[in-house]
């Protein structure tokens, strides 16, 4: 893959390194939402809605707008998410001793069910992949993309951004 820029002297290559990092990312972002669907089949929770899911089932009960801030998207959109969960009896909301009008998220039975059936397909095809790379590779890509992640996350990052506009 050709990298998408020159690099100055100044960044002896990491932007163009940091951009040809972004393009693969994104690249495994589309075939991973693709991947998603043929592992979990037609009729499965929309991407959106398995992460949503996920989280309910690892952090436990939340609000919207807490599970809104783990994201990059609106609260208003994860509304959309939580409405339709809590309609197809995967999700419910309970009273929040933290807040009077911003109720808990929580699974019902069902919905600890369906995340414990999508964990289990992920497990047999994530034991089958054919990658024959060593764990500590795949362990180093990992803590890679955390860093950036965390660094695009950051409040120096966000005043980058905006000085730039």
């Amino acid at each position: 893959m050709k990298p998408a820029g020159r690099p100055s002297r100044r960044d002896d290559g990491k932007a163009a390194a940091l951009a040809v990092l972004f393009d693969a990312a994104v690249a495994l972002f589309h075939r991973l939402r693709a991947t998603a669907g043929e592992v979990h089949g037609q009729g499965e929770p929309t991407a959106g809605r398995r992460g949503v899911l996920r989280d309910l089932s690892r952090l436990g009960p939340q609000t919207v707008p807490q599970m809104a801030r783990r994201r990059p998207v609106s609260r208003q959109h994860i509304q959309l998410l939580v409405n339709g969960l809590v309609e197809d009896g995967f999700a419910e909301t309970a009273e929040n001793p933290g807040h009077r009008r911003s109720h808990l998220v929580r699974l019902t039975p069902e919905g600890r069910a369906l995340v414990e059936g999508m964990l289990r397909r992920e497990a047999r095809v994530l034991a089958a992949v054919p990658l024959t790379l060593p764990v500590r590779d795949l362990t180093r890509a990992a803590e890679v993309l955390v860093r950036v992640r965390q660094c695009l996350e950051s409040p120096a990052w966000k005043r980058l951004v905006e000085g730039r506009r």
